[in-house]
């Protein structure tokens, strides 16, 4: 088809993609990401509150904008781990409505396929393990993108994310205590070590592990003290289980706005970046793994190669039908 738009709403940042597909690849990727925090008290209140409500729209009206303005003639959005949860997702479904965005809240299955879709471009014939760390939820899918397309072997979609952990364990001290950190790993540890096993994750071959998500290309760019950031430099990048428990141990020992200061660190995500390191580092245990991959070829690439499939009348590669929306 040529060019195509997606937007993602997570739990945490609402992203946009605008993509040139050529030959069922990706030529270019202009992609946009804001923080803003869908799941704001979305654990203890179960809904997506007015305030978080009007800075998606916000956001979203940009990126109608900005997809207009570049051009593209269909859109498609998802919704992901926080629509899930919220029980008013429908108000947010029917302001997209009033924008003219068919949205979709997708299940974290399909969530899990489109990303395995996007990482597996660069691993092509090869047995890969992705995990989409977001801020509600991870999904753990396994699976190779050979001549014949998709092959998923094992998928799940796991309740933790970097906001999930944070309202639920980091919020009561700043810095957390001892005590309250070791919860947090408890409660990220059993539900992966549960899909490990139910999936049988570590004997399954896979090559390496390959994360996608905020949390992780933080820890790159504060690895490296990025500013700015470089995607050419995180896309690809590996962390080992030290360096990973290494930037754990060094944002806890600091207060959000000390973290906030930090090079590499957009400031809004400072007060969820600890929750994310403690997500990674105990999937990393978990799925058996001392180093993992970072890609930035994510659901959105995934999504834009669906989408795009799906206008030139092929099927699905992901077996799910996204719905589309005229933007000329």
């Amino acid at each position: 088809m040529g060019r195509v738009a997606c937007i993602d709403i997570g739990t945490v940042t609402c992203r946009l993609a605008v993509a040139d597909v050529r030959g069922k690849r990706v030529e270019h990727l202009h992609k946009r990401s804001t923080i803003v925090d869908v799941g704001e008290n979305l654990t203890a209140t179960g809904v997506i509150c007015e305030a978080a409500k009007e800075r998606l729209l916000t956001c979203v009206d940009g990126y109608l904008a900005e997809a207009r303005g570049m051009e593209a003639p269909v859109i498609c959005c998802t919704l992901t781990s926080a629509a899930r949860d919220a029980s008013n997702s429908s108000e947010v479904l029917g302001a997209l409505e009033e924008r003219g965005l068919t949205a979709q809240v997708i299940p974290g299955d399909v969530e899990g396929r489109l990303t395995l879709l996007g990482v597996c471009q660069d691993f092509p014939d090869r047995l890969v393990l992705v995990a989409d760390n977001g801020g509600g939820s991870t999904e753990l899918a396994l699976g190779v993108l050979g001549p014949e397309g998709l092959d998923v072997r094992a998928i799940r979609s796991v309740d933790v994310g970097c906001r999930r952990i944070t309202e639920r364990f980091l919020q009561a001290g700043d810095p957390p205590s001892n005590d309250d950190i070791a919860a947090a790993h408890a409660f990220a540890a059993a539900p992966f070590d549960q899909t490990v096993r139910d999936l049988g994750l570590r004997d399954a071959g896979a090559e390496r592990l390959v994360v996608t998500g905020g949390t992780v290309t933080s820890l790159v760019a504060i690895d490296a003290r990025l500013d700015p950031y470089d995607s050419s430099y995180v896309h690809l990048h590996e962390l080992t289980s030290d360096e990973v428990k290494q930037l754990e141990d060094q944002l806890a020992a600091l207060t959000v706005a000390e973290r906030a200061e930090l090079p590499g660190l957009q400031p809004k995500r400072a007060r969820v970046i600890l929750g994310g390191a403690i997500a990674v580092n105990e999937l990393m245990r978990a799925a058996g793994f001392d180093c993992l991959t970072v890609s930035e070829s994510d659901l959105l690439y995934g999504l834009s190669l669906t989408v795009d499939a799906v206008c030139a009348g092929a099927p699905s590669p992901v077996s799910w039908e996204p719905k589309l929306s005229r933007l000329v």
